[in-house]
């Protein structure tokens, strides 16, 4: 499992690079609708949805993995301030920085000094919210 694993991070790792989502610049492009857009990772987004789309569909209706692993909670939560809260700061971390987690580790492995501070900032908030938030939202 754990080479499997490794092989699936690798492919995702390649797929960002050749994508260009590692690319802050046009990150940033792509969130600029109002300016000089860029829809390039649009067609990156819709392909990785088109590729998921099967696996996502087969856990739905048999609530397993294609591999016949039990998923423990399949119901839907429902949207609260907390999720509204977290999407938001998500999207303004991802606006300012030009990069999301995925890809800002796949550069951070690069050495990058402005990848490796949002790793450590991403690293430092998911510490705090677990011990400062998550009591009072359950």
């Amino acid at each position: 499992m754990s080479l499997f694993a490794l092989l699936a991070g690798l492919l995702f790792g390649a797929g960002l690079l050749l994508s260009g989502m590692t690319d802050p610049a046009r990150v940033r492009a792509f969130l600029d609708i109002t300016g000089a857009w860029n829809p390039s990772l649009a067609f990156v987004m819709g392909g990785a949805v088109l590729t998921a789309l099967p696996v996502f569909l087969h856990t739905r209706r048999f609530a397993t993995t294609p591999a016949a692993r039990t998923l423990r909670d399949l119901a839907a939560k429902p949207v609260d301030r907390a999720l509204l809260l977290g999407a938001a700061l998500f999207g303004v971390g991802w606006g300012l920085s030009g990069l999301c987690p995925g890809p800002a580790l796949v550069v951070a492995a690069s050495g990058n000094l402005q990848a490796l501070l949002f790793v450590a900032a991403l690293a430092l908030g998911s510490v705090l919210s677990r011990r400062l938030l998550a009591p009072r939202i359950r």
